[in-house]
Order: structure tokens, then C-alpha cells, then sequence
């Protein structure tokens, strides 16, 4: 349809010719700033939503995963992650959620990082907690910043650099990084190089980053264990499978606005035992509750079958987790997140194999691949499997225990994830 300049203004909008000076400037003034946001690159607020760009899965820390000398009380700690989506805009998220005490932070600060403990200084940016450079976060309790300004690259290094007060004997973190930290005595936030700090590769209270991105953006969460934490992976590489799976979807046009979360633990179970919180238990907390979350991989259940003992227990394990599976299914429809299925690994000559285990497995992959009930699936076991030995692990592609893929078997796994699934 055609609008005759006059007609627009004196029949559709009904404006008096009185006020069509300054009704065009207005409207010139609207055009003008949408066409310097689109020649910029830049998105109008209102236009803007939050989105989880990177995430870990906090749990209590286990006694030999401690932090080392001299401890996080009145330390500096810096922790190096690696985000998926950029912006121009972010939030902090941290947790004491574990932890039986308190623990104070008095100085919070977000840097690029330019390798180990290096970060650029030019970037610097100070976080607060409703306007305070200081808070203390009480047992059981997650919180997060308020938002700053801060100019985040797609696969940026970021350095969080946190100058501790008291804190608590039991730690709540992530053990599983892959990631080098740097921990050193004193107020050192401002230092460029803590070249002198303890090495650890492990996260503490660290939880997440959130960026503004535009309304097309959207978020896959990967629910899993520590073949998605990345256990056979490069410390420092970032080369987890969710990470090859992030960088394959920057590199397409059609999904360069999608982030990834991996939301693994090492040793974790879907169902009840294993380290940290259970999937089913920690599903709200790392999935539903999650910013942005419009797609769900559940890669999870190999340590549900192989904790099992005899063929009784691993039988009734494989119903349990269908049962599980059914559960978050049902949960992540409710909130408008389409969930895909990923069959599990195979583990013939790890520590885990056993006639029943097998036969566990072989039972959960022929429900998720037949069942219906998830929206798609994602045949990790038919990529991974070695075709001599179909129970087995590609020789090529496994770590060492047969259970774990290493770096060119989550090259594969990254790689077998049809991009068509995240439209």
C-alpha cells in the first residue's frame, strides 16, 4: 500500500496541520536514530534481552579441590572463562550456595584477559551489588551484579578478579574448569600481572555472565556430566565440546546470536548419588532459571549406569532415568524450551563396562532414540562408537580410560550437532 504524504498525516493519524511541523520533525528525529543504530550495528534497548553467555554449575567444593595457599580470605583471586554471544552490556552472577558461612567480596572487577594472569588494563571495569563496591553473600545464596558497560566479543577471554574478605571453610565452585586460576595474599584487583599468585585449575563462587542481546538472540543449555565438562579436553583450550559446538554456531549466519551454556559436572548423576547437586535437582537452577534458554541437550546418565551393582539395579536404573528424562521433558515444554536427547557414549574396556551396564545403556539410547518424546536426538554413541566394536570407544577419540572422549573426540562431537536444530 502507498501513502500520499498528506493523507498519512490529516486521515490516518488525525494530527492538525498546527502541530505537522513538529510531528515531522519528531518522526525525523525516530528515523534518524533507528538509522544510526542500524548503520552502527548497535540494537535499541527496547530491543535488547538478557542472555546467558557463559555459565558453570556451582557445587560444594571436595576437600582435595580446595583452593590452595594462601586460601581465598583476603586474597585476590583472578578466574579466566571464555563467552560465547558478545554485547555491549553484562551482569555477574555468584554463588554461596553450598557454603555453611558467609563470604564477603570487597572489591569485584571484569576484565578482558590477555592470557594467564595478564589481563588489559584499559578495560578494567568495577562491578557493584545495588550500587555497593562491597557485599557479603550469606549461606545457601546466589546474587548477582548490576550491570555495567563493557564492550564483550563473541568468544571473548574474560578475567573476574575478586579481592576476598572472610570467607567460609567449605567453598562453593566448580572444580571442573580446564581453566587456570591465580590466587595471591593481599588486594592485588588493580595488578595487570599477578605473576607471582598460586596456580589452580579450578573455579571459585563464579557462576555466570549474562550480556544484552538482541531479541533474536537465544540460549542452548547442555544438562550434563563431565564428558560435557570437558574431562579429556586441553586446560586453557577451551575445546569442551559445547565450546566446539558454540564456535560452529558463531560461523554460521543463521545462528551467530545463539550462546551456549555448558552446564556439566563432573561425576554427576541424573537421578541420586555421583558429585554434586543431581540433574533432576539442579534442573531449574541450571536450565528454567537460566536467561535466554530456548533450546535444552540432556547429555547425562552414564554415571547412574555405571554406579549400579547387578543386574537388578542397573535395570531398574535405565527405568529411572526414562522416568527422569520424561520429567524435564514435560518441565522445559512448559517454559517454550524445545529439548533434544543425546544417546549415551559408549564405554566397553572402561572401569564402568559390565554385561548389565551395556545392557542399561543399550536400553536408554533405544528410548531416546525411539520414543518420540524428545524433539530431536543427537546420536552421540552412533558418531563416538568404534565400528569393530561397537560397545568401545573410536581408539583415535578416547582419553585413555574409554570413557572420556579426548580432543579430537570432542572435536566430533561438536562437529555431529545439526546447526538446523537451533532456527
Amino acid at each position: 500500500m502507498t501513502y500520499r504524504k498528506d493523507t498519512f498525516y490529516s486521515k490516518n493519524l488525525r494530527i492538525s496541520k498546527r502541530f505537522l511541523p513538529l510531528t515531522g520533525l519528531l518522526l525525523s528525529v525516530v528515523i534518524l536514530t533507528g538509522f544510526m543504530n542500524t548503520i552502527s550495528g548497535k540494537t535499541p534497548a527496547s530491543q535488547e534481552v538478557w542472555a546467558g553467555t557463559w555459565s558453570t554449575s556451582p557445587q560444594l567444593v571436595e576437600q582435595r579441590n580446595m583452593p590452595p595457599e594462601p586460601g581465598l580470605s583476603n586474597s585476590t583471586l583472578r578466574q579466566v572463562v571464555c563467552v560465547s554471544i558478545g554485547g555491549e552490556n553484562l551482569r555477574v552472577r555468584f554463588s554461596n550456595e553450598f557454603s555453611k558461612s558467609p563470604v564477603t567480596m570487597k572489591k569485584v572487577q571484569i576484565a578482558v584477559s590477555k592470557g594467564e594472569s595478564v589481563i588489559d588494563k584499559s578495560t578494567i571495569t568495577e562491578l557493584k551489588f545495588k550500587g555497593n563496591p562491597e557485599i557479603t553473600m550469606d549461606p545457601g545464596v546466589a546474587i548477582i551484579s548490576d550491570p555495567v558497560a563493557f564492550k564483550l566479543t563473541p568468544r571473548m577471554l574474560v578475567a573476574i578478579t575478586i579481592y576476598f574478605g572472610e570467607t567460609s571453610p567449605d567453598v562453593t565452585g566448580h572444580p571442573g574448569s580446564r581453566t587456570t586460576s591465580y590466587l595471591i595474599s593481599g588486594d592485588k584487583t588493580s595488578e595487570v600481572d599477578l605473576a607471582d599468585a598460586a596456580h589452580t585449575d579450578h573455579w571459585y563462587v563464579i557462576r555466570g555472565i549474562d550480556v544484552k542481546a538482541p531479541k533474536s538472540a537465544g540460549v542452548v543449555a547442555i544438562l550434563g556430566n563431565s564428558i560435557t565438562d570437558g574431562r579429556g579436553s586441553g586446560t586453557n583450550k577451551q575445546d569442551r565440546w559445547p565450546d566446539e559446538l558454540a564456535i560452529r554456531l558463531l560461523n554460521n549466519r543463521r545462528t551467530r546470536n545463539i550462546a551456549v551454556l555448558n552446564q556439566g559436572i563432573g561425576g554427576n548423576c541424573v537421578i541420586r548419588g555421583g558429585l554434586g547437586p543431581t540433574a533432576l535437582s539442579r534442573f531449574d537452577r541450571d536450565v528454567i532459571n537460566q536467561d535466554g534458554v530456548r533450546w535444552l541437550i540432556i547429555f547425562e546418565g552414564v554415571n547412574d549406569i555405571g554406579g549400579s551393582r547387578g543386574s537388578d539395579a542397573a535395570s531398574r536404573v535405565s527405568k529411572g532415568l526414562i522416568e527422569a528424562y520424561n520429567k524435564m521433558i514435560d518441565e522445559a515444554h512448559a517454559h517454550g524450551i524445545k529439548v533434544y536427547g543425546a544417546t549415551i557414549t559408549p564405554f566397553g574396556k572402561s572401569f564402568y563396562y559390565s554385561p548389565d551396564h551395556e545392557a542399561a545403556r543399550d536400553t536408554v539410547n533405544n528410548w531416546i532414540r525411539t520414543s518420540g518424546r524428545f524433539d530431536a536426538v543427537i546420536d552421540f554413541d552412533k558418531v563416538m562408537r568404534d565400528p569393530q566394536n561397537t560397545i568401545s570407544l573410536l581408539p583415535e577419540a578416547q582419553s585413555g580410560d574409554f570413557l572420556h572422549p579426548n580432543e579430537k573426540g570432542y572435536v566430533m562431537m561438536g562437529g555431529a550437532v545439526d546447526l538446523k536444530l537451533f532456527k
